[in-house]
């Protein structure tokens, strides 16, 4: 997925000199914050993916930081101790190089479930969903993004081999290859349950946010 390719580019970054013996210690005397994870922004200062949030464990996150990779822009109030260094958990950390997000998504049942909103295009639910091919596959259509849509298992089932215009069934939105910037978009539209009040002014949902 798209913020999976994100992260690995990112975590790829050439470190940069620094005390990374410490790091290890550091981090397994504090195996019990597994709560505490870090909003990841790129260079510029956004979230590096909105759907799935991007997000670092902790001890990840803390690595970063000594590796010289990444900035604290905001901290948890709890901290991680070792006999040499007392620091507070980074909440929100901000990568020193940017990554280049590919200008389109790559193409998985995901990224298109998101791109028509986990909703079927034909009636609207976001029960039991699977894919259909708008032009059948037996009249020549392709399987790619401008012929492929969201459908319920049963608009799939009454559709059959037939276009939308054949089985009398109009199309809510029709299928486009979106961008990536199109994509996170949609993602904005799906908050996680739990969003840190420190990611306030870093993330674009108009939800309330929890503490």
């Amino acid at each position: 997925m798209l913020h999976q390719a994100l992260i690995e580019r990112a975590a790829a970054a050439r470190p940069h000199s620094g005390d990374s013996a410490a790091t290890p210690r550091l981090l397994a005397s504090n195996r019990h914050l597994d709560n505490c994870p870090a909003l990841v922004l790129n260079a510029d200062y956004t979230p590096l993916s909105y759907y799935p949030l991007s997000l670092w464990p902790w001890q990840t996150a803390i690595k970063a930081v000594f590796l010289e990779r990444v900035d604290i822009i905001a901290t948890y109030d709890r901290a991680v101790h070792s006999p040499s260094l007392d620091m507070k958990i980074p909440s929100v950390i901000a990568l020193r190089q940017y990554v280049k997000p590919s200008e389109f998504p790559a193409f998985t049942r995901f990224n298109l479930f998101l791109r028509d909103r986990f909703v079927c295009q034909y009636c609207g639910s976001g029960e039991h969903l699977t894919f259909d091919h708008v032009v059948p596959r037996r009249l020549g259509g392709r399987t790619t993004w401008e012929n492929v849509t969201t459908a319920c298992a049963p608009c799939n089932m009454a559709k059959g081999g037939r276009t939308p215009a054949q089985a009398h069934m109009r199309l809510m939105e029709e299928p486009i290859r979106p961008t990536t910037w199109q994509l996170q978009e949609k993602g904005r539209a799906f908050p996680p349950n739990h969003l840190h009040e420190s990611w306030r002014d870093w993330l674009y949902w108009d939800v309330e946010l929890e503490s």
